[in-house]
C-alpha cells in the first residue's frame, strides 16, 4: 500500500452511511472514492472536480451537483502546502473557488497530505493562484506588482490563450516567495489579494481546515491546531 492509499484508508474511517461527502481532486481522493465503493457506503458525493465526478459515477457512487447542495457533512481534499496553523495553499488545480464553496458548506474540511507538504510556515514556493474577472486582468497584475509579487497569466497548453475557470474567468499565478512583508502571514496576503477589485478568490485557504491527515513514513498522523 503506497502513501496515498494509506492516507485514503485512514480518511475512510471518518465517513458513515447517510453522509453527504465532499471529494476534491487528485489521486489520494481517487483512492478514497474507490474504497467508498468497495465498502458500499450509502453516501452522496459532491465534488468540484469533473474527473472525480466521472470516477465516482463509474464506481456507482451517487453524485450531487454543487448547485443543488447547501450542506456537506465532511469533505476531503489535498493541497500543495500546509502549515502548523492549518493554513493551506492549493495552487495547481484552478478550481479553488469551487473548492472553497465546498469547504464553507462542510461541517469538517479535511486535507490529505504527506509530510513533504507540511511546514512550520507556508513557504509560498507554489503559485498563489487567483481567479480573476477578465476585464480586471491588467489592473490586478499591476496591483500584485505593487504588493511586491509577480503575476503571470496561466497559459492553456491544449489551445491558444489563457486558462479559463469553470466560471468563465481567468486564472492568474502570482508569486510571493521570500517576500518579508508576508512571511508567516498568509492571512494578510490573502486579505490584500481578495480585496483587489476583480479577484474572485485566492488559492490560500485560511481558517477553513478542521484537521489534516498526514502520512509520515508508514503511519498517518492527525494534525490539529
Amino acid at each position: 500500500m503506497n502513501m496515498k492509499q494509506l492516507c485514503a484508508k485512514e480518511a475512510l474511517k471518518y465517513i458513515n452511511d447517510g453522509m453527504c461527502v465532499g471529494l476534491g481532486g487528485g489521486s489520494t481522493v481517487g483512492y478514497l472514492a474507490e474504497y467508498l465503493a468497495q465498502e458500499e457506503k450509502k453516501i452522496t458525493v459532491v465534488t468540484p472536480s469533473d474527473d472525480t465526478a466521472e470516477l465516482c459515477k463509474n464506481l456507482g457512487l451517487m453524485v450531487l451537483s454543487l448547485e443543488m447542495t447547501d450542506h456537506i457533512d465532511i469533505a476531503f481534499d489535498g493541497c500543495d502546502e500546509l502549515d502548523k496553523h492549518l493554513n493551506a495553499l492549493k495552487a495547481n488545480g484552478a478550481i479553488h473557488t469551487k473548492e472553497k464553496i465546498i469547504a464553507a458548506m462542510a461541517e469538517k474540511y479535511v486535507l490529505l497530505i504527506d509530510e513533504s507538504k507540511y511546514y512550520e510556515t507556508l513557504p509560498l514556493e507554489d503559485s498563489v493562484t487567483l481567479e480573476v474577472i477578465p476585464q480586471s486582468r491588467n489592473y490586478v497584475q499591476a496591483q500584485v506588482e505593487k504588493l511586491g509579487g509577480k503575476a503571470v497569466m496561466r497559459k492553456n497548453s491544449a489551445k491558444a490563450g489563457f486558462v479559463i475557470s469553470d466560471n468563465g474567468n481567468y486564472i492568474m499565478d502570482t508569486y510571493f516567495t521570500e517576500l518579508a512583508a508576508f512571511a508567516g502571514k498568509p492571512e494578510v496576503l490573502h486579505q490584500k489579494l481578495k480585496q483587489l477589485t476583480g479577484v474572485v478568490e485566492t488559492a490560500l485557504f485560511i481558517d477553513v481546515v478542521a484537521f489534516a491527515l498526514c502520512v509520515c513514513g508508514d503511519e498517518v498522523k492527525v494534525i490539529k491546531k
